[in-house]
């Protein structure tokens, strides 16, 4: 039970201090409005255009990427630390995720997906466009 008891105390006093914050805010915090404060905020620079604008599929793909590699971490931090436990046969398991891992880069980095510039974009489609030109001619 007393461990229960700790628990609870933690979240009280975590839901405390942040009813605290807030109710305090309201009595000692500046209460002038003015068009900058009323503004969403944007990491400082000023916002332009619409916020419902289309965004680009490469955004959607480098953030997919990104959260792939990223949940990575979460499988190497506990191997890391059994790895005197694991011996030989953990060893191995990793060095093939890690394989596995290394595929998926270099295919992602083959198909353009870190690729930003407009220049590589066109490079590469250019390169396309010779591959199905050369394909044409060697069937015809």
């Amino acid at each position: 039970m007393q461990s229960w008891l700790s628990i609870l105390l933690l979240f009280a006093l975590g839901l405390g201090f942040g009813a605290f914050t807030v109710v305090i805010s309201q009595f000692l915090g500046p209460r002038a409005v003015t068009p900058e404060k009323q503004a969403p905020y944007e990491c400082g620079v000023p916002p332009v255009g619409d916020a419902r604008e289309r965004q680009s599929v490469k955004f959607y793909l480098v953030a997919m990427v990104f959260l792939l590699f990223d949940i990575e971490v979460a499988f190497l931090y506990p191997w890391a630390m059994a790895l005197r436990d694991l011996g030989w046969t953990g060893f191995f398991q990793i060095v093939t995720f890690m394989a596995i891992l290394l595929a998926g880069y270099v295919y992602i980095w083959r198909k353009g997906v870190l690729d930003w510039g407009p220049a590589e974009a066109r490079a590469r489609m250019a390169a396309r466009a010779a591959r199905v030109a050369d394909g044409s001619r060697t069937a015809a």
